[in-house]
């Protein structure tokens, strides 16, 4: 439902209300501000999710019915990595770039139908969930996709050498977790992704988000023209901001991802500088937004289970979160290919594993993109 045909009535607190509200015997205490709305903050860079809570009734089956979810649990099975019980989680963000529906006029490219991860990122929270780590996986990347099987019970063939976001083009939401499971050594707890028009959609019902760019930006194919300077961004600019890659850097995707990286942490201030709690109907339109762009392992697939999890992660600053890419190198055989720097990868995987923070010798000497510093 868009904001603009939102129900006035069944909007506790909203306009047009008729005189004061009595609480009838036996029913529930109204909630307290931190807990009437809790917000979720995960993107992909095109991946931040923001979820708010109003309460029970019509609201509460609307958002629920808004959410998509995939059981990758079942279609996995067991052969997967060992649950480390130490309090931490891992959560796999992906922004799907698919060309269909209302993503077309946004994306570009042909409508055919198909999907592609166009970011990724592993979320390491830590134990306490006071901090976190976010690890970047560039979709050009050159992995060996493993046998998988789709949520739809549909087997697809091992495959080497290909790029990792074949992975969600192949087998989708499921593929895509166990190919970034059989890279790392890591359980994935959860899954979440965002598509780019609901991205668009957040930021735009945000109010915007501030940025500052040290460089003249200029990308045709994502729709992006900014000069040096700060910025309040719409939904439309920071879209393609998260998006290009051409006007940036050496024009790579690992010069993407910085941006990505920087744009993320300047939308989790913004989240927690927006007067959500004023509004009523704002928490609403922000929830309603946010639970129709999203689809989420089935643990996570109920309004309920998302703001249980979106509680555990509210106290994560921008401050406290390590963002890094994973350690690669440019392809000799193709420069617009990159392939993963092991021996560096592997202290990644150890250090979370562990519930440790990442150490700089992982990503010291590893190719960047050379977009650092162009947003901040």
């Amino acid at each position: 439902m868009s904001a603009e045909s939102t129900p006035e009535p069944g909007i506790p607190g909203d306009a047009g209300t008729n005189g004061p509200r009595h609480r009838a015997k036996g029913r529930r205490k109204p909630r307290s501000e931190h807990r009437k709305a809790l917000m979720l903050m995960a993107w992909t860079a095109a991946g931040i999710l923001v979820l708010g809570g109003t309460g029970a009734g019509y609201l509460y089956f609307k958002l629920n019915g808004n959410i998509k979810s995939v059981d990758i649990n079942g279609a996995l099975g067991t052969d997967r990595p060992t649950k480390v019980d130490n309090g931490s989680e891992n959560i796999l963000v992906l922004g799907s770039d698919s060309r269909s529906g209302s993503n077309k006029k946004l994306g570009g490219g042909a409508d055919d139908g198909s999907a592609r991860s166009d970011t990724a990122m592993i979320v390491h929270v830590y134990k306490g969930h006071k901090k976190a780590s976010v690890v970047s996986i560039p979709r050009d990347t050159l992995v060996d996709r493993p046998e998988c099987t789709d949520d739809k019970g549909v087997t697809h063939d091992a495959a080497s050498g290909v790029m990792f976001n074949t992975a969600y083009t192949t087998g989708g939401a499921t593929c895509a977790v166990k190919t970034v499971e059989s890279v790392t050594g890591l359980r994935m707890d959860h899954y979440l992704e965002v598509d780019f028009s609901g991205f668009e959609k957040l930021v735009d019902e945000l109010g915007g988000v501030k940025v500052t760019t040290t460089k003249d930006i200029t990308d045709k194919q994502s729709h992006l023209s900014l000069k040096a300077g700060t910025h309040t961004l719409n939904g439309k600019q920071a879209l393609g901001l998260v998006r290009t890659r051409h006007g940036v850097g050496d024009g790579s995707d690992l010069g993407r991802i910085q941006l990505q990286q920087a744009f993320i942490k300047a939308l989790v201030d913004q989240v927690k500088h927006v007067g959500l709690f004023t509004s009523p109907k704002k928490l609403y339109d922000l929830a309603d937004t946010a639970t129709s762009a999203v689809t989420t392992d089935s643990d996570l697939g109920s309004v309920n289970s998302l703001m249980s999890f979106a509680n555990g992660l509210k106290s994560i600053s921008s401050s406290k979160m390590q963002m890094i890419t994973m350690p690669v190198e440019y392809d000799p055989a193709n420069p617009n290919r990159v392939i993963i720097e092991k021996a560096k990868a592997q202290q990644v995987w150890t250090a979370l594993k562990n519930d440790l923070a990442i150490p700089k010798t992982a990503t010291k000497g590893t190719a960047t993109g050379e977009a650092k510093g162009v947003v901040e």
